[in-house]
């Protein structure tokens, strides 16, 4: 069946668009579409909040059962799920039943895991339904004013609501909207998202202790440190609200606001899915994995307390704050490349794996805009892979390589800085790690063979001749 346009809708009561889950992010998204022309009706399992949205943005209508919600969107339907993900998602699908019907298109716009949309999408392929998995990132701003908008799953599905996804996404050199392959395509690519997201964030909150405890500068320089950074290459979403956070001051007290933040942070799980994915694919993303292993061990905030009291701490580095400011801003931005280089590298594995086909160019294009991770940075990384498409490793890209290794004397010199302070900087310290491994034309990996080899006859390969061998160690 042909899709239905704007101006094709035969009944004025249909709508063209359906949004079911009015959370924060679902509300934005519904105002989204309908502040681009669309007629929009939501569904939110709680009437409340229903009656409590459509009374604020009464140009939008509602429904208050999915029968009437389904009813009352033109077909075939295209259909919006905001909900949280998991088993949330496999019941709203189950509660619309017979309700769907061939040719409609169902997205998920929620942080579903890949597998759970490589499901879905078969499931429902088998009713003839378009399911599309849809990584929407931007936050709630923007989901108002513009999100990136990451879609995997049918083909024909996605070309049925193209234009309307295209109207909605941010603008940076097109659309920050595309089409990324079948099934979970999409929801993966969201989830490297995020947990390069992990990895940036750890970066720039390890550059803010240095700053503070090891060098003993205050909050408010700090924050004019990240604002000069923004202005130059460092210049990305997460470095600005890095500095607008330090900006803000508590009204009560008068003390910068981050000085009364609780140190435990919190997680949703997608950055611990992006690194449970690459140990199944056997790609390493150790800045990403150290970045979720932080957040567990500042979750661990009632023993390190205890530990502190047992535990002398080295004095600050007074004497490096000069050299060490201009150091920290060269480890900071190498960090974050290799960030995106691995987030990539296993973007690639995925693709090979699964059958994507993503294309990695325009991933990149589209991360320049709405998303979390926006920054400078993906100037280079559209333009490298749009070089060459096959190449392996970002970091071997000749520009950014070239600024990788002009940046290493004061990436080492920031992590032996932080180690002499006991500052913990696992991100900037797997970073480099992950550089000088990467490089390395060899690695210790023979005595890790070898040891194998002895432990349990599992062999090893030689340099000097093809074959598989086994050696009586002990003898």
């Amino acid at each position: 069946m042909p899709e239905l346009g704007y101006t094709e809708l035969t009944n004025l009561g249909e709508k063209e668009f359906g949004l079911i889950g009015l959370g924060v992010m679902g509300q934005n998204l519904a105002r989204n579409f309908q502040n681009h022309g669309y007629s929009v009706v939501v569904y939110n399992r709680t009437e409340q909040k229903t009656r409590e949205f459509v009374a604020r943005h009464t140009e939008i209508s509602a429904a208050y059962n999915l029968k009437e919600f389904m009813g009352s969107i033109g077909q075939p339907r295209k259909v919006l799920l905001m909900v949280t993900a998991g088993s949330a998602v496999d019941a709203t699908i189950n509660s619309l039943g017979d309700l769907l019907a061939r040719g409609d298109v169902l997205m998920d716009g929620g942080n579903s895991h890949f597998q759970d949309t490589e499901r879905r999408c078969i499931d429902l392929e088998k009713r003839g339904v378009n399911y599309l998995g849809m990584g929407v990132s931007g936050g709630e701003e923007g989901a108002l004013k513009g999100p990136c908008i990451m879609v995997g799953g049918p083909r024909e599905g996605y070309d049925q609501v193209s234009e309307m996804l295209n109207k909605i996404a941010a603008k940076v050199d097109g659309p920050c909207c595309q089409y990324l392959g079948p099934r979970g395509a999409g929801h993966y690519v969201k989830m490297v998202h995020n947990g390069i997201e992990y990895a940036i964030i750890q970066i720039i909150a390890e550059a803010y202790d240095i700053l503070t405890r090891a060098s003993g500068i205050k909050i408010k320089q700090v924050q004019g440190i990240f604002s000069k950074w923004n202005r130059a290459e460092l210049n990305s979403f997460l470095m600005e609200i890095a500095a607008e956070v330090l900006a803000k001051y508590d009204s009560e007290t008068k003390l910068p606001l981050i000085s009364l933040v609780l140190d435990r942070a919190q997680q949703k799980g997608t950055g611990k899915w992006t690194s449970q994915s690459a140990l199944d694919l056997g790609i390493p993303t150790p800045t990403i994995d150290a970045a979720v292993q932080a957040r567990n061990l500042s979750a661990l905030k009632d023993e390190r307390i205890s530990a502190a009291k047992v535990f002398k701490h080295p004095t600050k580095l007074r004497s490096l704050r000069g050299s060490l400011v201009q150091s920290l801003r060269r480890a900071v931005r190498a960090s974050i490349i290799v960030s995106y280089a691995q987030g990539f590298h296993l973007l690639r594995a995925a693709s090979m794996e699964y059958g994507y086909g993503i294309p990695f160019a325009e991933v990149a294009r589209i991360w320049k805009g709405g998303c979390i991770i926006r920054a400078k940075l993906l100037d280079s990384i559209t333009r490298a892979f749009r070089t060459d498409e096959s190449l392996s490793n970002l970091m071997t890209d000749s520009r950014l390589a070239r600024e990788l290794m002009s940046s290493e004397k004061s990436w080492r010199g920031t992590v032996k800085a932080a180690k002499e302070a006991a500052v913990p900087v696992p991100a900037l310290n797997a970073s480099l790690d992950y550089y000088d491994g990467y490089r390395s034309e060899r690695l210790p990996a023979n005595l890790i063979q070898a040891l194998r080899d002895r432990i349990g006859a599992h062999g090893y390969e030689r340099i000097d001749r093809p074959g598989h061998f086994h050696t009586n160690w002990s003898a």
